[in-house]
């Protein structure tokens, strides 16, 4: 989604980042050019923070909840050590069809694996432990998929979640659609939340990052 930082900041940081790969950049494009709603990708600053995520805890299973065009696992997949993998999970069948291309013919296909279907019903066969979980689906299925995950956490892991800002909706949601109240409830609820520790990054739509106590 659109960020909530002033769009000069925002190119600011664009330009201040190690641009993205030319997969990556071509990727993006056919994303805009052939997707609904392309805004929904993550975009290269995100990509490039998850990346780095995923190399600084060292994360040898990630699990992505919301794959859209492949953007995100392609970017995650480039941080990964050596034996690591990603499992995605979309529900939209276009979706998964256009990222199934996209991964294939990228350097990364072998470690990415992914599962069309309800992310909640995918959680619910994978063992874990998960090293990185990215959250990027159903808004109003935030709070489902954080506690079906959190359990299946490894000790270092970190749980990612993308939207929280919600191009600033959240700040003011009495009389907000549905997703904003979902997100607007979900963060009340991790900031309360003794289990774990959080922190909402102000990177373009807002990404706030959690792990265990």
């Amino acid at each position: 989604m659109t960020g909530v930082a002033e769009p000069a900041a925002e190119r600011y940081a664009a330009a201040h980042s190690t641009p993205p790969t030319a997969d990556l950049e071509a990727l993006q494009r056919d994303t805009h050019a052939s997707l609904a709603s392309p805004q929904m990708l993550s975009g290269p600053v995100e990509g490039r923070l998850l990346e780095l995520l995923v190399h600084a805890v060292q994360a040898r299973l990630v699990l992505e909840l919301g794959t859209f065009s492949g953007f995100s696992a392609l970017s995650m997949a480039a941080g990964l050590p050596p034996g690591g993998r990603i499992v995605t999970c979309e529900v939209s069948p276009e979706h998964a069809a256009f990222a199934r291309r996209r991964i294939e013919a990228s350097l990364h296909a072998r470690r990415i694996e992914l599962r069309l279907g309800p992310a909640l019903e995918t959680i619910a066969g994978l063992p874990g432990p998960f090293d990185l979980v990215f959250i990027d689906a159903e808004k109003t299925g935030y709070r489902g998929y954080y506690e079906a995950v959190l359990p299946k956490l490894s000790d270092h892991g970190l749980i990612v979640v993308d939207n929280t800002l919600w191009s600033g909706r959240v700040i003011e949601p009495d009389g907000g659609d549905d997703d904003t109240r979902a997100l607007a409830a979900f963060n009340d609820h991790l900031v309360s939340d003794e289990r774990v520790v959080c922190v909402m990054l102000t990177v373009r739509d807002g990404v706030t990052l959690i792990r265990r106590r």
